[in-house]
Protein backbone atom coordinates (compact mmCIF):
# COMPACT_ATOMS: atom_id res chain seq x y z
CA UNK A 1 0.00 0.00 0.00
CA UNK A 2 0.98 3.54 -0.41
CA UNK A 3 -0.06 6.62 1.66
CA UNK A 4 -1.24 9.62 -0.18
CA UNK A 5 -1.10 12.99 1.83
CA UNK A 6 -4.15 15.35 0.41
CA UNK A 7 -5.49 18.91 1.64
CA UNK A 8 -7.75 19.81 -1.21
CA UNK A 9 -10.96 18.43 -3.02
CA UNK A 10 -13.39 19.91 -5.26
CA UNK A 11 -16.08 18.49 -3.10
CA UNK A 12 -18.20 19.73 -0.10
CA UNK A 13 -18.25 16.87 2.36
CA UNK A 14 -18.62 16.00 5.62
CA UNK A 15 -15.64 14.00 7.12
CA UNK A 16 -17.95 11.11 7.13
CA UNK A 17 -19.39 11.47 3.99
CA UNK A 18 -16.10 11.76 2.25
CA UNK A 19 -14.62 8.20 4.51
CA UNK A 20 -17.59 6.67 3.32
CA UNK A 21 -16.97 7.82 -0.04
CA UNK A 22 -13.36 6.60 -0.06
CA UNK A 23 -14.58 3.34 0.96
CA UNK A 24 -17.32 3.22 -1.59
CA UNK A 25 -13.92 3.65 -4.35
CA UNK A 26 -11.90 1.12 -2.75
CA UNK A 27 -9.99 3.16 -0.54
CA UNK A 28 -9.61 3.91 2.77
CA UNK A 29 -9.17 7.17 4.73
CA UNK A 30 -6.34 6.58 7.36
CA UNK A 31 -6.48 9.35 9.62
CA UNK A 32 -7.61 13.35 9.36
CA UNK A 33 -5.00 15.28 10.38
CA UNK A 34 -2.63 18.11 10.15
CA UNK A 35 1.17 18.91 9.61
CA UNK A 36 0.80 20.13 13.71
CA UNK A 37 -0.32 17.84 14.78
CA UNK A 38 1.76 15.27 13.43
CA UNK A 39 5.10 17.28 14.44
CA UNK A 40 3.36 17.50 17.84
CA UNK A 41 2.94 13.79 18.15
CA UNK A 42 6.40 12.34 17.15
CA UNK A 43 8.46 15.69 18.08
CA UNK A 44 6.27 17.33 21.25
CA UNK A 45 4.84 20.38 21.27
CA UNK A 46 7.46 22.13 20.86
CA UNK A 47 8.93 21.58 17.92
CA UNK A 48 5.12 21.72 16.51
CA UNK A 49 5.44 25.47 17.10
CA UNK A 50 4.69 27.21 13.91
CA UNK A 51 3.94 24.26 12.02
CA UNK A 52 0.91 24.61 10.10
CA UNK A 53 -2.64 23.78 10.54
CA UNK A 54 -4.55 22.83 7.09
CA UNK A 55 -5.98 19.85 7.34
CA UNK A 56 -4.53 16.47 5.62
CA UNK A 57 -6.48 13.77 4.44
CA UNK A 58 -3.80 10.69 4.89
CA UNK A 59 -5.62 7.88 2.09
CA UNK A 60 -4.27 4.57 1.30
CA UNK A 61 -4.11 3.60 -1.56
CA UNK A 62 -3.16 -0.01 -4.07
CA UNK A 63 0.26 0.40 -4.48
CA UNK A 64 -0.60 -1.29 -8.56
CA UNK A 65 -3.00 2.33 -8.76
CA UNK A 66 -0.47 4.40 -9.86
CA UNK A 67 -3.18 7.03 -11.55
CA UNK A 68 -4.50 7.92 -7.31
CA UNK A 69 -0.92 8.10 -6.42
CA UNK A 70 -1.51 12.30 -7.01
CA UNK A 71 -4.19 14.44 -5.97
CA UNK A 72 -4.67 15.07 -9.49
CA UNK A 73 -5.35 11.43 -10.32
CA UNK A 74 -7.29 10.66 -7.22
CA UNK A 75 -9.57 13.44 -7.68
CA UNK A 76 -10.26 12.59 -11.31
CA UNK A 77 -11.17 9.26 -10.75
CA UNK A 78 -13.39 10.28 -7.82
CA UNK A 79 -15.13 12.94 -9.73
CA UNK A 80 -16.12 10.27 -12.69
CA UNK A 81 -16.96 7.67 -9.85
CA UNK A 82 -19.62 10.01 -8.46
CA UNK A 83 -21.00 10.93 -12.37
CA UNK A 84 -19.71 14.39 -11.83
CA UNK A 85 -17.21 14.20 -14.75
CA UNK A 86 -16.47 11.67 -18.05
CA UNK A 87 -13.66 10.59 -18.17
CA UNK A 88 -11.11 12.22 -20.20
CA UNK A 89 -9.86 10.68 -23.94
CA UNK A 90 -5.83 11.14 -23.42
CA UNK A 91 -4.36 12.44 -27.36
CA UNK A 92 -0.82 12.69 -28.39
CA UNK A 93 -0.49 15.56 -30.54
CA UNK A 94 2.44 16.39 -32.98
CA UNK A 95 4.09 19.85 -32.33
CA UNK A 96 2.44 22.98 -33.88
CA UNK A 97 5.11 24.05 -35.53
CA UNK A 98 8.79 22.15 -36.33
CA UNK A 99 9.68 18.45 -35.94
CA UNK A 100 9.00 16.66 -32.83
CA UNK A 101 11.78 16.56 -29.64
CA UNK A 102 14.44 14.07 -30.49
CA UNK A 103 16.39 12.16 -27.88
CA UNK A 104 18.96 9.85 -29.44
CA UNK A 105 19.95 6.66 -27.47
CA UNK A 106 23.85 5.45 -27.94
CA UNK A 107 24.88 2.09 -27.79
CA UNK A 108 27.15 2.40 -24.69
CA UNK A 109 23.99 2.69 -22.69
CA UNK A 110 23.62 -0.62 -23.26
CA UNK A 111 26.36 -1.93 -20.11
CA UNK A 112 24.28 0.58 -17.28
CA UNK A 113 20.51 1.64 -18.51
CA UNK A 114 20.07 0.69 -22.19
CA UNK A 115 15.97 2.24 -22.71
CA UNK A 116 14.78 5.54 -22.68
CA UNK A 117 11.25 7.09 -23.14
CA UNK A 118 10.36 10.69 -23.96
CA UNK A 119 7.23 13.33 -24.09
CA UNK A 120 6.72 17.25 -23.89
CA UNK A 121 3.87 19.11 -21.77
CA UNK A 122 3.42 22.13 -24.36
CA UNK A 123 2.40 25.33 -22.50
CA UNK A 124 1.45 24.06 -19.18
CA UNK A 125 0.57 26.02 -16.35
CA UNK A 126 2.21 25.33 -12.93
CA UNK A 127 0.97 26.74 -9.73
CA UNK A 128 2.25 26.26 -6.15
CA UNK A 129 0.17 23.62 -5.28
CA UNK A 130 0.81 21.74 -8.74
CA UNK A 131 4.44 22.08 -8.54
CA UNK A 132 4.36 20.40 -5.20
CA UNK A 133 2.11 17.76 -6.43
CA UNK A 134 3.77 17.05 -9.68
CA UNK A 135 7.42 16.85 -7.80
CA UNK A 136 6.16 14.59 -5.22
CA UNK A 137 4.04 12.37 -8.07
CA UNK A 138 7.89 11.44 -9.34
CA UNK A 139 8.89 10.42 -6.17
CA UNK A 140 6.32 8.46 -5.15
CA UNK A 141 6.45 6.63 -8.85
CA UNK A 142 10.41 6.60 -7.69
CA UNK A 143 9.58 4.16 -4.98
CA UNK A 144 7.02 2.16 -6.55
CA UNK A 145 6.89 1.12 -9.99
CA UNK A 146 10.52 2.29 -10.45
CA UNK A 147 11.89 0.25 -7.35
CA UNK A 148 13.49 2.97 -5.87
CA UNK A 149 15.04 4.07 -9.32
CA UNK A 150 16.85 0.82 -10.11
CA UNK A 151 14.36 0.22 -12.80
CA UNK A 152 12.95 3.35 -13.83
CA UNK A 153 14.18 6.82 -13.41
CA UNK A 154 12.30 10.20 -13.82
CA UNK A 155 13.85 13.35 -15.18
CA UNK A 156 11.88 16.68 -16.03
CA UNK A 157 13.59 19.58 -17.45
CA UNK A 158 11.95 23.08 -18.79
CA UNK A 159 12.44 22.74 -22.39
CA UNK A 160 12.73 26.27 -23.02
CA UNK A 161 16.44 26.32 -21.51
CA UNK A 162 17.37 23.60 -23.61
CA UNK A 163 17.53 22.93 -27.16
CA UNK A 164 17.16 19.15 -29.18
CA UNK A 165 17.93 16.74 -30.34
CA UNK A 166 19.23 15.15 -27.18
CA UNK A 167 21.58 12.65 -26.62
CA UNK A 168 21.47 9.71 -23.92
CA UNK A 169 25.06 8.20 -23.83
CA UNK A 170 27.32 6.74 -20.49
CA UNK A 171 30.52 7.74 -20.42
CA UNK A 172 33.49 7.02 -17.79
CA UNK A 173 32.56 8.76 -14.32
CA UNK A 174 35.97 11.04 -15.14
CA UNK A 175 35.03 12.37 -18.21
CA UNK A 176 31.16 13.80 -17.06
CA UNK A 177 31.34 17.30 -15.65
CA UNK A 178 28.42 19.35 -14.78
CA UNK A 179 26.49 21.61 -12.17
CA UNK A 180 24.13 19.22 -10.54
CA UNK A 181 20.71 20.20 -9.21
CA UNK A 182 20.70 23.05 -6.02
CA UNK A 183 24.21 22.78 -6.36
CA UNK A 184 26.44 26.57 -6.92
CA UNK A 185 29.64 24.76 -9.13
CA UNK A 186 30.42 21.64 -11.13
CA UNK A 187 31.57 18.51 -10.07
CA UNK A 188 32.71 15.57 -11.77
CA UNK A 189 30.61 12.45 -11.68
CA UNK A 190 33.46 10.97 -9.06
CA UNK A 191 33.43 13.71 -6.78
CA UNK A 192 29.20 13.94 -7.17
CA UNK A 193 29.66 10.27 -5.37
CA UNK A 194 31.40 11.11 -2.96
CA UNK A 195 29.67 14.52 -2.19
CA UNK A 196 26.18 12.48 -2.08
CA UNK A 197 27.30 9.87 0.29
CA UNK A 198 26.75 11.99 2.99
CA UNK A 199 23.31 13.15 1.22
CA UNK A 200 20.28 11.06 3.24
CA UNK A 201 17.94 11.12 -0.23
CA UNK A 202 20.63 10.37 -2.51
CA UNK A 203 23.00 7.98 -1.27
CA UNK A 204 20.24 5.28 -1.56
CA UNK A 205 20.57 5.29 -5.08
CA UNK A 206 24.43 5.52 -5.78
CA UNK A 207 24.95 1.84 -5.49
CA UNK A 208 22.94 1.63 -8.88
CA UNK A 209 25.61 2.87 -10.85
CA UNK A 210 28.64 3.37 -8.63
CA UNK A 211 30.63 0.19 -9.89
CA UNK A 212 29.81 0.75 -13.74
CA UNK A 213 32.44 1.33 -15.62
CA UNK A 214 30.38 4.37 -17.46
CA UNK A 215 27.89 6.37 -16.65
CA UNK A 216 24.37 7.28 -18.06
CA UNK A 217 24.24 11.04 -19.05
CA UNK A 218 22.14 12.93 -21.06
CA UNK A 219 23.22 16.12 -23.34
CA UNK A 220 21.38 18.55 -24.79
CA UNK A 221 22.85 19.65 -28.73
CA UNK A 222 24.62 22.44 -26.86
CA UNK A 223 26.70 19.98 -25.00
CA UNK A 224 24.45 21.26 -21.65
CA UNK A 225 24.14 18.51 -19.34
CA UNK A 226 19.87 17.70 -18.48
CA UNK A 227 20.92 14.44 -16.40
CA UNK A 228 22.78 11.81 -14.84
CA UNK A 229 20.50 8.85 -14.25
CA UNK A 230 19.57 8.15 -11.95
CA UNK A 231 21.11 10.18 -9.70
CA UNK A 232 20.31 13.71 -10.28
CA UNK A 233 19.45 16.48 -12.94
CA UNK A 234 21.32 19.31 -13.79
CA UNK A 235 20.79 22.49 -12.34
CA UNK A 236 20.64 24.38 -15.77
CA UNK A 237 17.31 22.72 -17.12
CA UNK A 238 15.53 23.07 -13.64
CA UNK A 239 11.92 23.58 -13.79
CA UNK A 240 10.08 26.66 -12.00
CA UNK A 241 6.69 27.55 -11.30
CA UNK A 242 7.28 29.96 -14.62
CA UNK A 243 7.79 26.76 -16.71
CA UNK A 244 5.62 26.39 -19.61
CA UNK A 245 7.27 23.45 -21.33
CA UNK A 246 8.62 20.56 -19.60
CA UNK A 247 9.91 17.72 -21.44
CA UNK A 248 9.99 14.85 -19.43
CA UNK A 249 12.79 11.63 -20.06
CA UNK A 250 12.64 8.22 -18.40
CA UNK A 251 15.88 6.08 -18.39
CA UNK A 252 15.17 2.06 -17.62
CA UNK A 253 16.49 -1.28 -17.44
CA UNK A 254 13.08 -2.15 -18.11
CA UNK A 255 11.23 -0.49 -21.38
CA UNK A 256 7.63 -2.00 -20.24
CA UNK A 257 7.95 0.07 -16.93
CA UNK A 258 9.51 3.13 -18.58
CA UNK A 259 6.47 3.27 -20.61
CA UNK A 260 4.16 2.81 -17.43
CA UNK A 261 5.54 5.47 -15.94
CA UNK A 262 5.75 7.95 -18.60
CA UNK A 263 2.24 7.27 -19.30
CA UNK A 264 1.26 8.26 -15.56
CA UNK A 265 3.18 11.69 -15.74
CA UNK A 266 1.92 13.05 -18.74
CA UNK A 267 -1.56 11.94 -17.96
CA UNK A 268 -2.27 13.33 -14.65
CA UNK A 269 -0.36 16.87 -15.80
CA UNK A 270 -1.39 17.10 -19.19
CA UNK A 271 -5.08 18.69 -17.94
CA UNK A 272 -2.93 21.98 -17.25
CA UNK A 273 -1.99 22.51 -20.75
CA UNK A 274 -3.28 24.97 -22.80
CA UNK A 275 -4.99 22.33 -24.48
CA UNK A 276 -6.07 19.68 -21.73
CA UNK A 277 -5.52 16.32 -21.90
CA UNK A 278 -3.14 16.67 -25.28
CA UNK A 279 0.69 15.62 -25.04
CA UNK A 280 3.08 16.40 -27.61
CA UNK A 281 5.00 13.48 -28.62
CA UNK A 282 8.45 13.11 -28.94
CA UNK A 283 11.08 10.28 -30.79
CA UNK A 284 13.58 8.24 -29.28
CA UNK A 285 16.26 6.66 -31.67
CA UNK A 286 17.87 3.34 -30.67
CA UNK A 287 21.41 2.25 -31.40
CA UNK A 288 19.89 0.27 -34.47
CA UNK A 289 18.28 3.29 -35.97
CA UNK A 290 14.77 2.39 -34.94
CA UNK A 291 12.91 5.12 -34.00
CA UNK A 292 9.82 5.11 -31.53
CA UNK A 293 7.37 7.62 -30.71
CA UNK A 294 6.46 8.43 -27.31
CA UNK A 295 4.50 8.81 -24.75
CA UNK A 296 2.28 5.46 -26.50
CA UNK A 297 -1.18 6.58 -24.52
CA UNK A 298 -2.30 3.10 -25.51
CA UNK A 299 -5.90 2.74 -25.40
CA UNK A 300 -6.86 -1.81 -25.76
CA UNK A 301 -10.33 -2.97 -25.77
CA UNK A 302 -11.36 -6.49 -23.78
CA UNK A 303 -14.28 -8.23 -24.64
CA UNK A 304 -15.82 -9.98 -21.32
CA UNK A 305 -19.36 -11.36 -20.70
CA UNK A 306 -22.00 -9.99 -17.96
CA UNK A 307 -22.89 -13.65 -16.92
CA UNK A 308 -18.91 -13.80 -15.74
CA UNK A 309 -18.80 -10.85 -13.70
CA UNK A 310 -22.37 -11.78 -12.35
CA UNK A 311 -21.14 -15.04 -10.96
CA UNK A 312 -17.91 -14.02 -9.90
CA UNK A 313 -19.02 -11.44 -7.86
CA UNK A 314 -22.06 -12.79 -6.77
CA UNK A 315 -25.04 -10.60 -8.00
CA UNK A 316 -27.28 -10.23 -11.12
CA UNK A 317 -27.17 -7.13 -13.02
CA UNK A 318 -27.91 -6.94 -16.20
CA UNK A 319 -25.87 -6.35 -19.37
CA UNK A 320 -26.44 -2.50 -19.81
CA UNK A 321 -25.89 -2.01 -15.79
CA UNK A 322 -22.43 -3.70 -15.36
CA UNK A 323 -21.36 -1.22 -18.40
CA UNK A 324 -22.49 1.68 -16.67
CA UNK A 325 -20.36 0.40 -13.33
CA UNK A 326 -17.37 -0.30 -15.45
CA UNK A 327 -17.65 3.27 -17.13
CA UNK A 328 -17.65 4.95 -13.82
CA UNK A 329 -14.05 3.06 -12.59
CA UNK A 330 -13.20 5.03 -15.41
CA UNK A 331 -13.42 1.87 -17.75
CA UNK A 332 -15.41 2.77 -20.83
CA UNK A 333 -17.43 0.08 -21.54
CA UNK A 334 -20.61 -0.71 -23.82
CA UNK A 335 -22.68 -3.67 -24.44
CA UNK A 336 -21.85 -4.98 -27.58
CA UNK A 337 -25.25 -6.89 -28.18
CA UNK A 338 -23.81 -10.35 -28.92
CA UNK A 339 -25.51 -12.03 -26.13
CA UNK A 340 -24.43 -10.54 -23.01
CA UNK A 341 -20.95 -9.07 -24.30
CA UNK A 342 -19.37 -6.00 -23.07
CA UNK A 343 -16.86 -4.01 -25.00
CA UNK A 344 -14.44 -2.40 -22.26
CA UNK A 345 -11.69 0.26 -23.02
CA UNK A 346 -8.57 0.13 -20.71
CA UNK A 347 -7.34 3.68 -20.94
CA UNK A 348 -3.73 4.51 -20.27
CA UNK A 349 -3.70 5.73 -16.87
CA UNK A 350 -4.79 1.75 -16.25
CA UNK A 351 -1.97 0.09 -16.57
CA UNK A 352 -3.04 -2.04 -13.64
CA UNK A 353 -6.12 -3.94 -16.07
CA UNK A 354 -4.08 -6.95 -17.20
CA UNK A 355 -7.08 -9.97 -17.03
CA UNK A 356 -10.70 -9.95 -17.11
CA UNK A 357 -10.41 -10.87 -13.05
CA UNK A 358 -9.12 -7.21 -12.91
CA UNK A 359 -12.11 -5.65 -14.85
CA UNK A 360 -14.63 -7.58 -12.50
CA UNK A 361 -12.89 -6.67 -9.45
CA UNK A 362 -13.84 -2.95 -10.78
CA UNK A 363 -17.01 -3.85 -11.63
CA UNK A 364 -17.42 -5.21 -7.69
CA UNK A 365 -16.29 -1.88 -6.66
CA UNK A 366 -18.41 -0.22 -8.60
CA UNK A 367 -21.63 -1.75 -6.95
CA UNK A 368 -20.26 -1.54 -3.97
CA UNK A 369 -19.15 -4.55 -1.84
CA UNK A 370 -21.95 -3.67 0.94
CA UNK A 371 -24.27 -4.51 -1.69
CA UNK A 372 -23.73 -7.85 -2.41
CA UNK A 373 -26.00 -10.05 -0.74
CA UNK A 374 -24.64 -12.79 2.14
CA UNK A 375 -25.45 -16.16 0.59
CA UNK A 376 -24.52 -19.20 2.20
CA UNK A 377 -21.66 -21.35 -0.06
CA UNK A 378 -23.28 -24.01 -1.91
CA UNK A 379 -20.20 -26.34 -0.84
CA UNK A 380 -19.75 -26.74 3.14
CA UNK A 381 -15.72 -27.74 4.28
CA UNK A 382 -14.76 -28.57 7.57
CA UNK A 383 -10.96 -27.13 8.18
CA UNK A 384 -8.51 -28.99 9.65
CA UNK A 385 -5.02 -29.37 9.99
CA UNK A 386 -2.27 -31.23 7.55
CA UNK A 387 -1.08 -34.48 9.12
CA UNK A 388 1.70 -33.58 9.41
CA UNK A 389 1.12 -30.49 11.04
CA UNK A 390 -0.52 -32.16 13.70
CA UNK A 391 1.75 -34.80 14.19
CA UNK A 392 4.45 -31.84 14.53
CA UNK A 393 2.81 -30.48 16.74
CA UNK A 394 2.02 -33.25 19.44
CA UNK A 395 5.53 -34.35 19.03
CA UNK A 396 6.61 -30.64 20.17
CA UNK A 397 4.64 -31.00 23.22
CA UNK A 398 6.43 -34.13 24.73
CA UNK A 399 10.19 -33.68 23.44
CA UNK A 400 9.42 -29.92 25.81
CA UNK A 401 8.37 -32.72 28.32
CA UNK A 402 11.24 -34.75 27.94
CA UNK A 403 13.29 -32.10 29.60
CA UNK A 404 14.53 -30.27 25.96
CA UNK A 405 14.01 -26.47 24.99
CA UNK A 406 12.75 -25.83 21.38
CA UNK A 407 14.57 -23.86 19.09
CA UNK A 408 13.64 -22.19 15.94
CA UNK A 409 16.53 -20.80 12.89
CA UNK A 410 16.32 -19.58 9.77
CA UNK A 411 15.74 -21.87 7.24
CA UNK A 412 18.53 -20.46 4.44
CA UNK A 413 22.22 -20.85 6.11
CA UNK A 414 25.17 -20.40 4.12
CA UNK A 415 27.08 -23.21 2.53
CA UNK A 416 30.10 -23.60 5.31
CA UNK A 417 27.18 -23.94 7.37
CA UNK A 418 25.80 -27.18 5.95
CA UNK A 419 29.26 -28.86 4.19
CA UNK A 420 32.45 -27.34 5.63
CA UNK A 421 31.68 -27.46 9.17
CA UNK A 422 30.27 -30.66 9.43
CA UNK A 423 33.05 -32.31 7.22
CA UNK A 424 31.01 -32.63 3.98
CA UNK A 425 31.30 -30.98 0.30
CA UNK A 426 28.64 -29.11 -0.42
CA UNK A 427 28.02 -30.77 -4.01
CA UNK A 428 26.79 -34.13 -1.69
CA UNK A 429 24.17 -32.06 0.12
CA UNK A 430 22.09 -31.87 -2.07
CA UNK A 431 21.12 -27.91 -1.69
CA UNK A 432 19.33 -25.39 -3.45
CA UNK A 433 21.13 -22.21 -4.12
CA UNK A 434 20.15 -18.89 -3.51
CA UNK A 435 21.03 -17.36 -7.27
CA UNK A 436 21.58 -13.55 -5.43
CA UNK A 437 22.38 -13.99 -1.54
CA UNK A 438 22.26 -10.34 0.05
CA UNK A 439 24.64 -11.94 2.50
CA UNK A 440 27.25 -14.97 3.14
CA UNK A 441 24.81 -15.86 6.12
CA UNK A 442 21.96 -16.96 3.22
CA UNK A 443 23.51 -18.25 0.81
CA UNK A 444 21.59 -21.91 0.82
CA UNK A 445 18.45 -23.68 2.08
CA UNK A 446 19.71 -25.63 4.87
CA UNK A 447 19.81 -29.36 3.98
CA UNK A 448 20.12 -30.35 7.63
CA UNK A 449 18.76 -29.25 11.06
CA UNK A 450 21.82 -30.10 12.72
CA UNK A 451 23.99 -26.39 12.32
CA UNK A 452 20.98 -24.25 13.62
CA UNK A 453 21.44 -25.97 16.77
CA UNK A 454 24.75 -25.89 17.25
CA UNK A 455 25.12 -22.16 16.43
CA UNK A 456 22.26 -21.90 19.02
CA UNK A 457 24.21 -23.48 21.91
CA UNK A 458 27.25 -21.33 20.57
CA UNK A 459 25.07 -18.23 21.35
CA UNK A 460 23.99 -19.61 24.73
CA UNK A 461 27.83 -21.18 25.81
CA UNK A 462 27.26 -18.90 29.30
CA UNK A 463 23.87 -20.86 30.33
CA UNK A 464 24.34 -23.64 32.76
CA UNK A 465 24.74 -27.18 31.29
CA UNK A 466 23.70 -29.08 30.26
CA UNK A 467 22.11 -27.73 27.41
CA UNK A 468 19.38 -29.64 25.35
CA UNK A 469 17.66 -28.64 22.46
CA UNK A 470 15.66 -30.25 19.41
CA UNK A 471 13.50 -28.33 16.58
CA UNK A 472 10.91 -29.93 14.05
CA UNK A 473 10.70 -28.12 11.18
CA UNK A 474 11.64 -28.66 7.90
CA UNK A 475 14.74 -28.55 5.25
CA UNK A 476 14.94 -28.33 1.53
CA UNK A 477 16.55 -30.95 -0.48
CA UNK A 478 17.03 -30.82 -4.55
CA UNK A 479 14.55 -33.50 -6.63
CA UNK A 480 14.29 -33.92 -9.54
CA UNK A 481 11.14 -35.19 -9.74
CA UNK A 482 9.09 -32.13 -8.50
CA UNK A 483 7.98 -29.35 -10.88
CA UNK A 484 10.06 -26.72 -8.78
CA UNK A 485 13.23 -28.93 -8.93
CA UNK A 486 12.87 -29.56 -4.90
CA UNK A 487 10.97 -30.66 -1.94
CA UNK A 488 10.30 -30.10 2.04
CA UNK A 489 11.16 -32.85 4.03
CA UNK A 490 10.21 -32.81 7.80
CA UNK A 491 13.31 -33.47 10.61
CA UNK A 492 13.44 -33.43 14.11
CA UNK A 493 16.83 -32.74 15.44
CA UNK A 494 18.06 -32.76 19.37
CA UNK A 495 21.36 -32.41 20.85
CA UNK A 496 22.84 -32.83 23.83
CA UNK A 497 25.98 -30.55 24.98
CA UNK A 498 27.91 -31.19 28.40
CA UNK A 499 31.25 -32.20 29.71
CA UNK A 500 30.48 -35.78 28.94
CA UNK A 501 29.41 -37.13 25.29
CA UNK A 502 25.52 -38.01 26.76
CA UNK A 503 25.43 -40.33 24.25
CA UNK A 504 22.98 -42.47 26.09
CA UNK A 505 20.63 -39.32 26.74
CA UNK A 506 20.11 -38.77 23.35
CA UNK A 507 19.51 -42.71 22.82
CA UNK A 508 17.01 -42.48 25.13
CA UNK A 509 15.05 -39.82 23.45
CA UNK A 510 14.81 -42.13 20.25
CA UNK A 511 13.71 -44.65 22.20
CA UNK A 512 10.91 -42.25 23.55
CA UNK A 513 9.96 -40.75 20.26
CA UNK A 514 9.97 -44.03 19.03
CA UNK A 515 7.73 -45.02 22.40
CA UNK A 516 5.36 -41.87 20.89
CA UNK A 517 4.92 -42.71 17.80
CA UNK A 518 4.07 -46.53 18.31
CA UNK A 519 6.90 -48.23 16.55
CA UNK A 520 8.31 -50.99 18.40
CA UNK A 521 12.41 -51.81 19.03
CA UNK A 522 12.47 -54.76 16.27
CA UNK A 523 13.88 -55.47 13.12
CA UNK A 524 11.53 -55.81 9.94
CA UNK A 525 8.14 -54.04 11.27
CA UNK A 526 9.92 -52.02 14.20
CA UNK A 527 13.15 -49.71 14.29
CA UNK A 528 16.17 -50.45 15.03
CA UNK A 529 19.86 -48.68 15.40
CA UNK A 530 23.00 -49.99 12.93
CA UNK A 531 26.66 -49.01 12.94
CA UNK A 532 27.28 -46.70 10.42
CA UNK A 533 30.25 -43.82 9.19
CA UNK A 534 29.64 -40.33 8.84
CA UNK A 535 32.21 -37.78 8.90
CA UNK A 536 29.83 -35.12 10.61
CA UNK A 537 30.36 -38.58 13.73
CA UNK A 538 33.20 -39.79 15.68
CA UNK A 539 34.38 -42.59 14.25
CA UNK A 540 32.99 -45.78 15.67
CA UNK A 541 30.46 -43.64 17.71
CA UNK A 542 27.37 -42.93 14.97
CA UNK A 543 24.68 -45.20 14.21
CA UNK A 544 22.07 -45.44 11.78
CA UNK A 545 18.06 -45.65 12.31
CA UNK A 546 16.66 -47.81 10.40
CA UNK A 547 12.35 -48.34 10.86
CA UNK A 548 10.73 -50.57 8.59
CA UNK A 549 13.61 -51.42 6.98
CA UNK A 550 14.13 -47.97 5.71
CA UNK A 551 16.70 -45.66 6.80
CA UNK A 552 15.52 -42.41 8.05
CA UNK A 553 18.10 -40.58 10.07
CA UNK A 554 21.39 -41.09 12.41
CA UNK A 555 22.51 -40.22 15.74
CA UNK A 556 25.96 -40.11 18.05
CA UNK A 557 28.27 -38.03 19.22
CA UNK A 558 29.56 -35.26 17.17
CA UNK A 559 33.06 -35.27 16.00
CA UNK A 560 35.86 -33.25 17.88
CA UNK A 561 36.14 -30.86 14.06
CA UNK A 562 32.89 -30.24 13.90
CA UNK A 563 32.53 -29.12 17.61
CA UNK A 564 35.38 -26.62 16.92
CA UNK A 565 34.02 -25.36 13.72
CA UNK A 566 31.20 -24.25 15.37
CA UNK A 567 33.17 -22.68 18.18
CA UNK A 568 32.30 -24.90 20.82
CA UNK A 569 34.76 -26.72 23.86
CA UNK A 570 32.37 -29.37 25.00
CA UNK A 571 31.51 -32.84 23.58
CA UNK A 572 28.26 -32.97 22.36
CA UNK A 573 25.59 -35.55 20.91
CA UNK A 574 23.49 -35.68 18.22
CA UNK A 575 20.29 -36.97 16.84
CA UNK A 576 18.44 -36.50 13.47
CA UNK A 577 15.71 -37.96 11.71
CA UNK A 578 12.77 -37.90 9.16
CA UNK A 579 9.50 -38.09 10.51
CA UNK A 580 7.36 -37.81 7.49
CA UNK A 581 7.62 -41.71 6.87
CA UNK A 582 5.22 -42.10 10.39
CA UNK A 583 2.47 -40.43 9.16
Amino acid sequence: MRCLVICLFPFVLADEEFDELCFEFGLELDEITSEKEIISREQGDNKAVGASDIILYKIDVPANRYDLLCLEGLVRGLQVFKNKLDAPRYRRVRPVSGEPQKLIITKETAAVRPYAVAAVLRDITFTQERYDSFIELQEKLHQNICRKRSLVAIGTHDLDTISGPFTYTAKPPGDICFQPLNQTKEYTATQLMSLYKSDNHLKHYLPIIEDKPVYPIIYDSNGVVLSMPPIINGNHSRITLKTKNVFIECTATDVTKAKIVLDMMVTMFCEYCSQPFTVEEAEVVYPDGKTCIYPELAYRKEKLSSDFINRKVGINESTERIAQLLTRMCLLSQATGVGDEIEVEIPPTRSDVIHACDIMEDAAIAYGFNNITRTTPRTYTVANQFPINKLTELLRQDLAAAGFTEALNFALCSQEDIADRLGKKISETRAAHISNPKTAEFQVARTTLLPGLLKTIAANRKMPLPLKLFEVSDVVLKDETKDVGARNSRRFCAVYYNKSPGFEVIHGLLDRTMQLLEVKPARGEGYHIQAADDSTFFPGRCAEIFVRGKSVGRLGVLHPDVINRFELTMPCSALEMDIEPFL
